[in-house]
């Protein structure tokens, strides 16, 4: 008779999956082994933990998203809309460079050692 089966507070597990945690972060919290918590996802959920986990996590980049589109938008943050229109919008900060360089170069080569 093995040992008993973990039981995983899986609500717990899709909230840290929200804010981004690791894998290894979820399963410490949880209080077991990244490969336990592999394990009982496939067992319980029928998918890796990685693909759990990635199913999870886009609810909490979502809200990450909407807050600093919020940020950019009502709020009137300018550096949130510098960012996001670098981001989003492909907008660049332009930097001209320009330089003269009188430069002249002599090269000599002996016949010999050629």
């Amino acid at each position: 008779m093995g040992r008993p089966r973990k039981v995983i507070d899986w609500d717990t597990a899709d909230k840290l999956c929200a804010i981004q945690c690791t894998g290894n972060e979820i399963a410490a919290f949880l209080g077991i082994s990244y490969d336990t918590l592999d394990v009982a996802c496939k067992r319980d959920k029928a998918m890796s933990f990685p693909d759990y986990f990635a199913q999870k996590a886009a609810p909490g980049k979502i809200s990450l998203r909407r807050a600093q589109f919020q940020a950019a938008t009502e709020d009137r943050n300018s550096t949130m809309m510098i960012w996001l229109g670098k981001q989003m919008l492909d907008q660049k900060d332009k930097q001209t460079i320009e330089a003269n360089v009188g430069l002249t170069v002599t090269l000599e080569a002996d016949a010999e050692k050629l």
